[in-house]
């Protein structure tokens, strides 16, 4: 990854109010979806809106939000009432009763750190769920194409199982003239077997996909999915690494996380800084005094006898102990540098995932063309051949056994390759965070709203109040 680029994320953070949102506009994980083929693209949005880890974090952001509202007000005033058992006598009568109320005042700009921090909190939270919602599309789309491709070989081997049976048959009526032996009935036999095997390991794996498919989607086992088709093709539009990692250190909701993650952790070193400052506590109170009722006190009343009395107090606390005040200080500096590194460790992420993926993708693209173009039709034009031969008596049917099997191993080879070539598409647009069509050279993709994008809120200035 180049330098500047993770410089700039490092010192830069999205603008835009995270407060008080409680819906989660279409974003990421919502144009990934919408860029699928209809079957798929349903299947997904099934995902999005019933899987339950999703809505759990979706549910946590929003009480994240609520949190800002709660840090940034006043504490509350405190009330005080005071009835004197004994009462005090003074000059100008007994006290009687007193009443008081008193606020707590943060020193100057305190509130407005905290209420910062909370947002940029809430902005991670809701990056973090649609960064799980990425996620969720992503394995939906690896569980379709893994299952449809099951479905493909399922296929494959019910028409071998058919081939292989008439295949016997002749076997059984060459053996039966005497013309051949009764060793390739027993060989075709036994590779109707090992199909049958291959239809219950399809079962089986295809019992273990649904059942974590339904997990997703919060379905009871045994619920209708849609069509399940693996692609007639993949598009793979060009692809360039600098543009990709750019692209997806700007669209990935892990980006906005660490990003929120590291203005929380300067907004928290601001807010540790000025608990050095003393906050200031105002108070009302008034006193009720009763008239003297003494001897001296009714023949000569004193001048403002039995007046009630009315006081204002003002008092700091004191930020004495040091050792504690240095260690909040020493504590959100390393949670700012372990913020830092957070964002770091996308960028890593990002740039192995792309390594990664870059690669495996045209290598997969080419295979998957060998076997439509060269693969596929040399074993099918080679069973032809065979069958030709073998009813011309020139070969035997172990020979038509040997070619049949090829073409089925291709067949089977090809709709593997084709699904993992969806499968590792699915994986690159889940690491960019953008459908592929939108990450060409000269596409213009729609910009990423705040709000999904973790909706960082705009820096407030530190040193306010100072």
């Amino acid at each position: 990854m180049k330098i500047p680029v993770l410089a700039g994320l490092l010192a830069g953070v999205l603008a835009g109010p995270a407060g008080g949102q409680s819906e989660f506009p279409a974003a990421a994980a919502e144009r990934l979806a919408a860029s699928l083929p209809p079957a798929l693209a349903e299947l997904a949005r099934e995902v999005l809106e019933r899987n339950p880890d999703l809505a759990r974090a979706r549910r946590e952001a929003v009480a994240a939000e609520l949190r800002a509202p709660q840090v940034g007000s006043l504490p509350d005033p405190m009330a005080t009432l005071t009835h004197f058992l004994a009462s005090p006598e003074t000059r100008v009568g007994p006290q009687r009763l007193a009443a008081g109320v008193s606020q707590r005042l943060p020193w100057f700009g305190k509130l407005a750190l905290r209420k910062q921090a909370a947002l940029y909190a809430a902005a991670a939270a809701r990056a973090e769920a649609e960064a799980r919602a990425v996620a969720l599309v992503t394995e939906t789309r690896r569980l379709f194409y893994d299952l449809a491709f099951l479905d493909a070989q399922e296929e494959a081997v019910r028409a071998d199982r058919l081939t292989l049976e008439h295949y016997e048959e002749l076997a059984r009526a060459r053996y039966a003239s005497g013309i051949g032996g009764e060793q390739a009935v027993v060989k075709i036999q036994a590779e109707i077997t090992r199909d049958d095997q291959r239809l219950l390991d399809v079962a089986t794996r295809r019992a273990a996909l649904t059942a974590s498919l339904d997990a997703l989607r919060a379905r009871e086992p045994g619920a209708p999915l849609p069509p399940l088709r693996l692609p007639e093709e993949v598009a793979v539009p060009e692809l360039l690494y600098e543009r990709l990692e750019l692209l997806a250190l700007e669209a990935r909701p892990e980006v906005a996380r660490a990003r929120a993650r590291i203005a929380e952790a300067e907004t928290m070193a601001a807010l540790a800084h000025k608990e050095y400052r003393p906050d200031v506590t105002l108070g009302l109170g008034y006193t009720v005094v009763g008239r003297r009722d003494d001897d001296a006190g009714r023949a000569m009343p004193p001048e403002g006898n039995g007046d009630d009395v009315v006081g204002f107090t003002a008092g700091v606390n004191l930020p004495v102990w040091r050792r504690r005040l240095e260690a909040g200080v020493a504590e959100a500096a390393q949670r700012e540098l372990a913020a830092q590194e957070g964002l770091r460790s996308v960028a890593a992420d990002v740039a192995r995932a792309l390594g990664d993926l870059l690669h495996r993708i045209p290598l997969a693209a080419e295979q998957l063309a060998l076997f439509d173009d060269v693969l596929t039709i040399q074993a099918a034009e080679a069973l032809r051949s065979a069958e030709t031969a073998y009813s011309a008596g020139i070969l035997g049917a172990l020979d038509l056994l040997d070619a049949e099997r090829v073409l089925f191993d291709v067949r089977v080879a090809a709709a593997r390759t084709l699904a993992d070539l969806a499968i590792a598409v699915a994986r690159l647009e889940g690491t960019v965070a953008l459908p592929l069509a939108e990450t060409e050279p000269g596409a213009a993709h729609a910009p990423v709203p705040q709000a999904a994008a973790g909706g960082i809120p705009a820096a407030i200035d530190h040193r306010s109040g100072d």
